[in-house]
């Protein structure tokens, strides 16, 4: 089980709480759960990376257990404390501007 912490314009648009759950089969990557969460909330799909690409999206960032994997690879394995579900996933906006 992988819990997911969404910003709160994609909680809205999804329809959901501060904390996701998902199933994740096997070992989980940054692909994998992107994936589950896009199949789970498909209102979700475009939002966080590119629906053909699947490149994430600029102002989005991933983040698990202190560490940013927003330049990760898609195949790179999510920590073991995130795949055990001891810590959450984030799926942060990026603020910018002057």
């Amino acid at each position: 089980m992988i819990r997911i912490i969404l910003p709160q314009h994609l909680r809205a648009l999804a329809h959901v709480g501060a904390e996701l759950k998902l199933d994740v089969e096997g070992r989980p990557t940054l692909c994998s759960v992107l994936d589950a969460l896009e199949a789970r909330y498909p209102m979700l799909r475009g939002t966080i990376r590119d629906q053909v690409t699947h490149a994430r999206r600029p102002f989005v960032r991933f983040f698990a257990c202190e560490e940013d994997l927003s330049h990760e690879p898609p195949n790179a394995l999510l920590p073991d404390a995130v795949a055990s579900g001891a810590e959450p996933f984030w799926v942060v906006g990026a603020i910018a501007g002057g």
